[in-house]
């Protein structure tokens, strides 16, 4: 078994789970000047740590991407079980596009360091697709969004959003009242079975 394959051992993955959440605290705060020591000192780590699960800056940029982008993978998952469909799906749609607006800093760091922010993330890319469309399936089969939404419209839908808000940094306020707009297009009203 190589380094690579070799399970982590628990402390090791609490120290880098402690890396990711406070490298996206400072990154969103200090911006590209944020720095892998105040990063460390922030998670509680000692800075060989972070450079043994990051050895760059760019590498952990990307850890903080894949992260973020797992933890929504997650979330969908759990509201895939969710008793009320609807509900579940329209939370999720506002969770990413709330995600959106945290994302600028993040985004622009990635950009500067000359990343590309979607690089090696086409596995848990497909992953999240998959959510989204089980997510739709069950709200539309519950009767709680409109059956002629397809995915490539939903996707559609979901970019532009959360584009908007994270270019032009929406408010909670303007986030609720505009998704309350789109949200209106894709339930299902009476008239839908007509």
């Amino acid at each position: 078994m190589t380094d690579d394959t070799r399970p982590k051992r628990a402390d090791a993955q609490r120290n880098q789970a402690r890396v990711l959440e406070a490298a996206e605290a400072v990154l969103a705060r200090d911006g590209l000047s944020a720095s892998m020591r105040t990063i460390a000192e922030q998670a509680g780590v000692g800075l060989g740590t972070i450079y043994r699960h990051f050895p760059t800056q760019a590498a952990l940029y990307q850890a903080v991407i894949m992260d973020r982008v797992q933890r929504l993978v997650a979330e969908a998952g759990r509201l895939a079980a969710a008793a009320e469909p609807g509900p579940a799906f329209f939370a999720f749609f506002d969770g990413i596009v709330e995600n959106a607006t945290r994302k600028k800093v993040l985004a622009d760091a990635v950009a500067d360091a000359g990343l590309d922010p979607k690089a090696g993330t086409a596995d848990v890319a497909a992953d999240m697709r998959a959510a989204i469309a089980g997510l739709l399936a069950r709200a539309q089969a519950d009767g709680a969004v409109r059956e002629d939404l397809q995915m490539a419209e939903l996707l559609a839908l979901l970019s532009a959003t959360c584009l908007a808000a994270e270019r032009n940094q929406w408010s909670r306020e303007l986030r609720i009242r505009t998704l309350a707009v789109v949200f209106d297009g894709l339930r299902r009203t009476p008239h839908d079975n007509e």
